[in-house]
């Protein structure tokens, strides 16, 4: 396994992403305190932050009462995921413009490569890239970057300098920079796998650090394990792409709107998204998973599917798998959380029709009028025709809420 004697890699994590993006599209929001919020009203809780709301102590994930607590003039802004798509894409090409894009990571994160003429001048083309987007784009989006022998520790070095930073680590160096670090400043370890380690003796990173690659794989109970133990100790390795299992949608329901009938009338909009993102991508499911969350407890169940991808018989199996799962649930249920899942794939290329269920005439003749809705719907740019009455809920995003691993579509939002 080769070990770089240099940097190779540059990872770029935007600061404040969705904040930053709502205070560059209204200039009466920037130097405020803001929250992006899922909807207005209601128990809501923080999605994400602006600098000046976490210089106030406001935190993601941070119910809004309590953030009101802490900054009383923060000003809450609903989220607008096809802003943050479309702003995502104009980043892309800007970064694009200065060096070429290796991974995008997340909607606010990318990695690059760097070839041997970019290693030897690394805050040359940090400043280029910052420019670039400064300029070009807006002065509210700055970004933290960092440098390093792999992609995983100029993460973790992009993460060590905030905001609009710039951290180099040469190879070196590292051992004694990951030294100053806390295990929970490691990607990929959480607070049960600290635990984990906690009990093995390990109780920091240098203690990690000092871990054979086979232990520290035997601690993660899997390969993921060593792959960090090699990443930290700063080999080129690469996590192996990971395949495509399931299409689904989640959705925290707004507190007026949490009774089976509206959880109910919601995840048959999201799974008719999580269908249409499953046909453009030319995959079938086996499968559909429900689950319903409330105050105390879940509820949910999977029903089987023949291999399908329309709207018809996808619905279908919807309306059964509902009335199985709520059978159980107790009448006047507050549904806090909703989820449907498309599982079990397979790609276009390798269904095989189900003869005894006349899949070929049925399944075809129902796949021939989902495509040409399908294709309406392009057309036009918006749900014009769909099986059943679509209602989106006031203020729309649905299955477009927003995404931190998944790069929304424009489609999406139709």
């Amino acid at each position: 396994m080769r070990k770089p004697t240099t940097i190779e890699h540059l990872y770029l994590d935007f600061d404040g992403f969705f904040a930053s993006v709502e205070q560059l599209r209204d200039p009466q929001l920037r130097g405020r305190p803001i929250g992006v919020v899922p909807y207005v009203g209601g128990r809501s809780t923080i999605i994400a932050a602006s600098r000046e709301a976490k210089a106030r102590g406001v935190k993601s994930i941070m119910p809004v009462e309590e953030a009101r607590a802490l900054c009383r003039d923060l000003v809450l802004v609903p989220q607008k995921p096809d802003l943050y798509r479309r702003a995502h894409n104009a980043l892309v090409s800007e970064i694009s413009s200065v060096i070429p894009v290796d991974q995008v990571k997340s909607i606010d994160e990318v990695s690059c490569y760097l070839d041997p003429s970019q290693r030897s001048e690394p805050v040359d083309l940090a400043n280029r890239i910052k420019t670039t987007i400064r300029y070009n784009i807006g002065a509210t989006l700055t970004c933290s970057i960092g440098f390093a022998a792999n992609r995983h520790l100029a993460k973790i070095a992009s993460d060590t300098r905030k905001p609009d930073g710039l951290t180099i680590w040469h190879p070196e160096d590292v051992p004694a920079q990951l030294a100053r670090l806390k295990l929970e400043d490691i990607p990929g370890i959480g607070r049960s796998m600290i635990r984990r380690l906690g009990l093995a003796g390990v109780v920091d990173v240098t203690g990690l650090l000092a871990l054979q690659p086979k232990h520290a794989r035997a601690l993660w109970r899997n390969v993921t394990g060593e792959r960090l133990w090699y990443a930290l100790h700063g080999y080129a390795i690469e996590s192996p792409e990971t395949e495509r299992n399931m299409f689904g949608h989640g959705r925290v329901l707004p507190p007026d709107q949490r009774s089976l009938g509206n959880a109910r009338a919601m995840g048959r909009l999201l799974l008719t998204k999580a269908a249409r993102r499953m046909r453009r991508s030319n995959f079938y499911a086996s499968a559909l998973y429900l689950y319903l969350r409330g105050y105390e407890r879940g509820w949910g169940d999977v029903h089987p599917l023949g291999e399908v991808h329309d709207d018809i018989a996808i619905l279908q199996a919807y309306t059964r798998l509902w009335d199985h799962v709520v059978a159980v649930v107790p009448p006047r249920t507050q549904i806090l959380r909703i989820m449907v899942t498309l599982g079990e794939l397979t790609g276009a290329d390798a269904r095989q029709p189900d003869l005894f269920a006349d899949d070929d005439r049925d399944r075809q003749r129902a796949e021939e009028l989902i495509r040409a809705m399908d294709g309406l719907n392009a057309r036009y740019g918006q749900t014009v025709v769909s099986v059943g009455p679509w209602e989106p809920p006031a203020g729309g995003n649905v299955g477009t809420k927003i995404s931190f691993t998944r790069i929304p579509e424009a489609e999406d939002d139709w």
